[in-house]
C-alpha cells in the first residue's frame, strides 16, 4: 500500500522548497531510495510543468570507484558533472543510507582526490541552483536513533512535514540580532570561544535547503576565532565515525585537535589550508529533534544546539572567505540534559542553557 506522506512529501520539495517553475530542468539526486520517492518526485515536477533528470546512485557501488578512482577519470566525472549542473536550475538530493560507514575503508588519499574533484560541482550546485537535500528513512536510521523502524518512519515525516513557515518571524528577529552583532562568546562545558562576526549577515533556514529544518546561520571573521571548544554530539565525516572532538584555535586557525581518532581528524583537518578555519556557525532550534543520531541533516537542527564549522564558507552574504573541500557541521548541544551553556552577543546573554531569553525570540523555545 502507497504511504500518502511520500506524495505530501514530494509535493513540499517541489512546490515550497524549491519552487519549482514551468520550464525549469531539476535535478532529482536519489541515493539508496526507493522507487516511490523518485516517481513521486518526478509526477511533481512534470505537474509543475519541469522537466525532471534522474540520477540513481548504490552506495556499495560509489564506494569501489571512489577505491579505484583516478585523477584523470573524476577530473571526466567531475566535468561531466559540472556541465549537467550548469543546465540545472533546481536540485533534490534524496539521501538513503543502509550503512553510513560504507566509505569508511576508502583509502585517504582516494577520499581526498574525490573531495577535491567533486567540490566545483558542490559549489556551483550550492550558489546557482535552487536546491534542497535530505535523507530518506531506512532500519540503519532507526537503529542510529535507536527507534523501531516504524517509530522511526512516523518521526521521519513528522519533522520533514513541519510547518517550517510557522518559525520564519521568530528566526527573522534571530538573523536581525546576529546581523548586528559584533562579537560572540560560546561558553559550556570543556567550551569557551570567542569570535566576531562583524561584517557578516545571517541566513534563517525554514525548509528551502535542508528537511528536516530549523537554524539560522552565519560564518565568523576567518581569523577571528579563540579559544577551545568540546562538541558533544557524536559525528561522521567520510564514513568514519568520530566522539569527543575537541578543537584550539589561534587567530582563526585550528592548532589543535584531538577525537577519539585524533590521527583521522588531523587528516582531514589538513586537506587543504582552508579546513583549519571555520566556514560556518549556526544556532539550531527546531524542537521536535531532540537526540543526536550521527547524521548531520538532523543532528545540526537539535534544538538547543549551535554548530561550528571547520571548511568551506558558503559564497554570498555569509562569506568570509574561507575556501576548503571540508565542510564538516559539528555540533555541541547546550540544554541542561547535556551540560548546559551560554551564548553571549556583545556581552549580553542571548542564549542559556538551550533556551532564548531576548522576549522576541522566546517563540524559538
Amino acid at each position: 500500500m502507497h504511504d500518502s506522506r511520500i506524495d505530501q512529501l514530494a509535493r513540499h520539495l517541489v512546490r515550497y522548497s524549491t519552487q519549482v517553475r514551468k520550464g525549469d530542468r531539476v535535478m532529482l539526486d536519489i541515493f539508496d531510495a526507493p522507487n516511490s520517492i523518485a516517481i513521486a518526485l518526478i509526477r511533481e515536477v512534470v505537474k509543475a510543468g519541469a522537466a525532471p533528470v534522474v540520477k540513481l546512485h548504490d552506495t556499495v557501488v560509489t564506494r569501489e570507484l571512489m577505491i579505484h578512482a583516478d585523477a584523470e577519470t573524476y577530473a571526466m566525472l567531475a566535468k561531466n558533472n559540472l556541465d549537467l549542473m550548469k543546465e540545472t536550475d533546481c536540485y533534490i538530493a534524496v539521501r538513503g543510507s543502509h550503512n553510513i560507514t560504507e566509505t569508511s575503508d576508502v583509502p585517504a588519499d582516494k577520499m581526498k582526490l574525490v573531495a577535491e574533484k567533486m567540490r566545483p560541482v558542490i559549489n556551483h550546485r550550492v550558489n546557482h541552483t535552487r536546491w534542497c537535500v535530505l535523507r530518506w528513512p531506512t532500519p540503519a536510521m532507526a537503529q542510529q536513533a535507536n527507534m523501531s523502524t516504524e517509530a522511526f518512519e512516523n518521526f521521519f515525516f513528522r519533522v520533514c512535514l513541519h510547518d517550517f513557515k510557522s518559525l520564519m518571524p521568530a528566526m527573522k528577529a534571530l538573523k536581525k540580532l546576529m546581523d548586528k552583532t559584533n562579537k560572540v562568546h560560546i561558553k559550556g562545558p570543556g567550551t569557551d570561544l570567542r569570535f566576531s562576526l562583524k561584517g557578516l549577515k545571517a541566513i534563517p533556514c525554514g525548509g528551502d535547503h535542508n528537511i528536516p529544518d530549523g537554524e539560522v546561520f552565519t560564518a565568523p571573521v576567518r581569523d577571528s576565532v579563540e579559544g577551545h571548544i568540546s562538541y558533544n554530539t557524536p559525528s561522521i565525516y567520510q564514513g568514519i565515525a568520530f566522539d569527543n572532538v575537541r578543537l584550539e584555535f589561534s587567530k582563526g586557525k585550528i592548532i589543535k585537535a584531538t577525537a577519539n581518532n585524533t590521527k583521522a581528524i588531523n587528516r582531514i583537518l589538513d586537506s587543504d589550508a582552508g579546513a583549519r578555519y571555520i566556514g560556518e556557525f549556526a544556532i539550531a532550534l527546531n524542537n521536535e529533534i531532540r537526540e543526536p543520531m550521527r547524521d548531520i541533516l538532523f543532528d545540526e537542527k537539535i534544538g538547543g544546539s549551535f554548530h561550528f564549522t571547520p571548511g568551506q564558507a558558503y559564497e554570498g552574504i555569509t562569506d568570509n572567505g574561507n575556501r576548503s573541500q571540508v565542510h564538516w557541521d559539528l555540533v555541541s548541544i547546550q540544554r541542561p540534559d547535556y551540560g548546559g551553556g551560554e551564548i553571549w552577543f556583545d556581552d549580553k546573554l542571548i542564549r542559556k542553557n538551550g533556551k532564548f531569553l531576548p522576549r522576541e525570540l522566546q517563540k524559538l523555545n
